[in-house]
């Protein structure tokens, strides 16, 4: 018996319509998952994932140097009973002010810029939410490299792609083998 073209494609559609299916299922958790964090990371400042810049209370004057921002950070995590490993400060010349951050949880300390004067102390959620949007909290709960980010996200996206491909084969090629069937 001679395989019509119709049959090869029909017995083709079959297997990708499996593989989509069993690859789908469990990267629908990783997409939604990607998804849900997405949307909260486009809303942080709207929903209050970060605590509000607050602006200098001095209206002008000299800038303490970094060092003393770093110091006066480490301060405040000690108080706490916090690890006190600075990340990183980003400075905010137009408010006055600057956030120090640090390498081992998501607090911040707002200092004021003039005076070293503590402003605020929180907590950064749009930078827990972030890692675990980018797959980054497994490696910063674990070996702080970035293996596992690397992975996650190289897998997630070919599948994603390989979805996205298979997705449209299944929708075009039903259309394809009915013309051809006419």
């Amino acid at each position: 018996m001679l395989e019509s073209p119709t049959n090869s494609k029909v017995i083709r559609l079959r297997i990708l319509r499996k593989i989509h299916r069993w690859l789908g299922i469990p990267l629908l958790l990783f997409f939604l998952l990607i998804g849900i964090t997405s949307i909260l990371l486009a809303w942080k400042k709207k929903a209050e994932l970060l605590p509000p810049t607050l602006a200098s209370k001095v209206e002008q004057g000299t800038w303490i140097l970094p060092s003393e921002m770093v110091r006066i950070g480490e301060e405040e995590m000690k108080k706490m009973g916090l690890d006190s490993e600075v990340d990183r400060i980003d400075i905010r010349p137009d408010k006055g002010t600057a956030k120090v951050t640090f390498k081992t949880h998501f607090t911040e300390v707002q200092v004021d810029g003039y005076s070293g004067e503590v402003l605020s102390i929180g907590t950064r959620h749009s930078d827990w939410i972030e890692k675990v949007h980018d797959g980054s909290i497994v490696d910063y709960y674990t070996t702080g490299e970035e293996g596992a980010k690397l992975t996650y996200s190289t897998l997630v996206s070919f599948g994603l792609i390989f979805l996205a491909l298979s997705g449209f084969y299944l929708w075009y090629y039903p259309k394809l083998i009915r013309k051809m069937k006419e």
